[in-house]
This record gives C-alpha cells, sequence and structure tokens, in this order.
C-alpha cells in the first residue's frame, strides 16, 4: 500500500513539474543576477574600473549623497549609503579608490525602484569613496567621500 502512494506522489509531482519546464519558470539560468561586468569588477586601479563600467567622464554631482563613517576604526566592515536624487537613475556603483579591486558594488534598478544601496564594503586603507549613478539616457554621475581606516580590511 505504501509502495503504490509513493509511485502516486511521485508520478504527480513529475506531472506538476513538467509544464513549468516548458515555460521556463525553474530554469535557475533566468532566475540568477544579470551578468557581471568582469572587467570592471576585476580591474585593478580606480581608473581601469571607470573605463571598464563606462563612467571615465562622470560629471561630478550634489544629487547624490553618500552616508558613511568618517573614520572607519576597522575597514573589514564599513557601511556605505548611496542616495541618488538624479531624475531617472538606473544603476549605482560603490568605487574605492585604494583597495586592490575598487569596484566594490554595482546596483542596477528598473521601473519605478527607488535609487538607493546600504552596501558593507572592505577598505584596505584611508581612501576615497566615488559613488556613480547611471541615468536612463546614458550619462554618469559621481560623488566623493573620504573614509578614513584605521586598520585595514583588506589583508592589513
Amino acid at each position: 500500500m505504501n509502495e503504490l502512494r509513493r509511485k502516486l506522489l511521485q508520478g504527480s509531482a513529475s506531472a506538476l513539474l513538467v509544464p513549468l519546464l516548458g515555460t521556463g519558470l525553474l530554469i535557475p539560468g533566468r532566475v540568477l543576477a544579470a551578468e557581471w561586468n568582469q572587467n570592471a569588477f576585476t580591474a585593478r586601479n580606480a581608473n581601469d574600473a571607470l573605463k571598464a563600467y563606462g563612467a571615465a567622464t562622470a560629471t561630478e554631482s550634489r544629487e547624490i549623497t553618500i552616508v558613511a563613517p568618517e573614520i572607519a576604526e576597522n575597514g573589514a566592515k564599513v557601511e556605505i549609503e548611496v542616495t541618488s536624487n538624479l531624475a531617472n537613475t538606473r544603476s549605482l556603483a560603490v568605487f574605492a579608490d585604494k583597495n586592490p579591486m575598487p569596484l566594490c558594488a554595482a546596483l542596477d534598478f528598473s521601473g519605478n525602484a527607488i535609487p538607493f544601496a546600504r552596501v558593507q564594503v572592505k577598505l584596505a586603507e584611508t581612501t576615497r569613496i566615488r559613488a556613480v549613478a547611471k541615468t536612463s539616457d546614458g550619462k554618469f554621475h559621481v560623488a566623493f567621500r573620504e573614509i578614513k581606516v584605521t586598520l585595514g580590511g583588506c589583508g592589513g
């Protein structure tokens, strides 16, 4: 009796999953994050990272705010908040100029999402943080904030 019940349950579960596989709803590759910009994330200096990200000619803007500590006691975990008040902001990125790999985070927004990000980053040493916002017209804007680090977080 138990074996019959097991076969019935297995068969009904399979019958329910087959239509979902056909529609693509259960294909994990489509659910995961979008492709990442490997060149920008693996760049070894801020200029190369900005070029690979497409923001080498970003213009400075007061419409981007960075909330971060002035002094980070431990660079292994520094919380940074970035908000863009620019109309039609589609992405935000955080760069730490003196980190071994400066691009710390890149987030894309769609629809009516509020362009706000709170990220925790590791900072190797005292450095300038850049918050870069990209608007729907393809323009890049940047804001800066200096953070003093007393104990490095990238192996320092």
